[in-house]
């Protein structure tokens, strides 16, 4: 082992390391019981922290680059202790009308929204597909986001860098315009509730199929009910493309095209979000992919904070 091997291991289990790390843990464990409750979640998260930053040199290396999407999803967890129904009033009608006179669609001599479509129209292959396509929203990005990773570490940084910057433009948004989801109208009608559970919606159909509760688990640990708009699942795939594009994927980017493309209908689909808050999810990372390429090519400070993380995980 080099010296500089040698004496950076010496750094990593030092006294003042394992004392930072630890405090740390503990403030994170410490917070998240006071905001939002003990979550098992929380634990494994720190378990997992722990476990990659002391295991080797290479997976303290991964999860310190890979922190970029621990704080997007503290965030997003906390989101939890602040209801964004508290701020601002929540759209509900106004949107649905909005969606029914831009996108609606004749049926039986009725205009419905394209939801109220699809619920009427929906088959079991649909279910399925649409199924699989949303459960891509996840794990495509973390995937791409690791290729980067050991692949081009610059681009890994500006694609979760981008990645988390949409994300916030996302979140203040959901404070601005708290807005119900279409399931939200097909179960409660106009009238708030602000209790209301997280619902699987058209999932729970993928759910019946499979006979799982894949997604009865993921949407019952919603931060937000009122969080239609944007659609934060509909941006994800928008960014992994752009990337894909810029770093020359080739014929993954066609798969990538055709995921994206397939988050968009699940989402409308399962009746999780309006084709309005597909293109308001669309906008976001188009103008946080902007936002973050003027600010890499003008600001020298990112660009320097770009290199510091680089030499971390160097």
């Amino acid at each position: 082992m080099s010296t500089h091997h040698s004496g950076h291991a010496r750094n990593v289990y030092s006294l003042k390391n394992l004392f930072l790390i630890a405090a740390i843990c503990a403030a994170y464990l410490v917070i998240s019981f006071l905001l939002i409750g003990f979550g098992s979640e929380q634990v494994l998260l720190v378990v997992l922290f722990i476990s990659f930053y002391f295991i080797s040199a290479p997976t303290r290396k991964l999860i310190i680059a890979f922190s970029i999407f621990i704080i997007y999803w503290i965030i997003f967890d906390y989101m939890k202790a602040f209801p964004n129904y508290q701020y601002q009033q929540v759209h509900i009608a106004g949107l649905y009308n909005a969606e029914k006179k831009i996108f609606g669609i004749s049926f039986n001599g009725y205009r419905i929204t394209p939801n109220e479509y699809w619920l009427r129209n929906g088959n079991v292959f649909l279910d399925v597909l649409a199924g699989i396509f949303y459960l891509t929203w996840i794990p495509v990005p973390l995937l791409f986001a690791g290729y980067l990773f050991f692949k081009n570490r610059r681009q890994y940084f500006y694609f979760s860098l981008t990645f988390l910057l949409v994300n916030i433009i996302g979140f203040i948004i959901y404070y601005a315009y708290p807005a119900a989801p279409p399931w939200y109208v097909q179960q409660h009608g106009f009238d708030f509730y602000p209790s209301t559970p997280g619902s699987t919606a058209g999932l729970s159909r993928f759910d019946h199929f499979f006979y799982s509760g894949i997604f009865k688990s993921i949407y019952a640990k919603s931060s937000n009910v009122f969080a239609a708009m944007p659609s934060l699942h509909s941006s994800y795939p928008v960014i992994v493309l752009y990337f894909g594009i810029k770093n020359k994927f080739g014929m993954l980017n066609v798969l990538f095209a055709v995921i994206m493309m397939g988050i968009w209908f699940a989402a409308i689909y399962s009746s999780h979000h309006y084709v309005l808050d597909i293109l308001a999810g669309i906008g976001c990372a188009m103008t946080g992919i902007f936002l973050f390429q003027h600010l890499i090519s003008k600001n020298s400070a990112m660009k320097i904070f770009v290199d510091k993380l680089m030499k971390a995980t160097d």
